[in-house]
């Protein structure tokens, strides 16, 4: 938030810098954007890796403090790392059809595969 002074000077807000000095990205994992920075844990689509591989998840957009970063040709060279830390599965989703008069009912339970990765580094 910038502040406007009466003689005409311009300075961020002080009680927010803070939130200037943390680096993150918005990377593309499984179909979804998500919000990542180093050392965070998240679930992401099902990946067809081994436990402790490395993989590679392609960044939009990079916050370096309060330099943005989301021109395409600068976000290619941007390099986020995770270490897969193994499977998990989504909750349970319960799908039941019906027909009315017809007695036809069916049950049907859907739990969607997941890993869990953890960010190991922003470059």
């Amino acid at each position: 938030m910038l502040l406007a002074h009466s003689e005409g000077t311009i300075e961020r807000n002080t009680f927010r810098k803070a939130s200037f000095d943390v680096v993150y990205a918005i990377v593309k994992a499984g179909g979804r954007q998500e919000k990542v920075s180093v050392g965070e844990e998240l679930l992401v689509e099902k990946v067809d890796k081994a436990v402790g591989e490395t993989i590679e998840l392609p960044a939009i957009l990079l916050v370096d403090g309060a330099k943005v970063t989301s021109q395409a040709a600068d976000v290619a060279k941007v390099k986020v790392s995770a270490e897969v830390l193994g499977a998990a599965k989504g909750p349970k989703i319960s799908i039941v059809k019906f027909k009315n008069k017809t007695g036809y009912r069916k049950r049907q339970g859907h739990r969607q595969p997941l890993t869990r990765i953890k960010i190991t580094s922003i470059k």
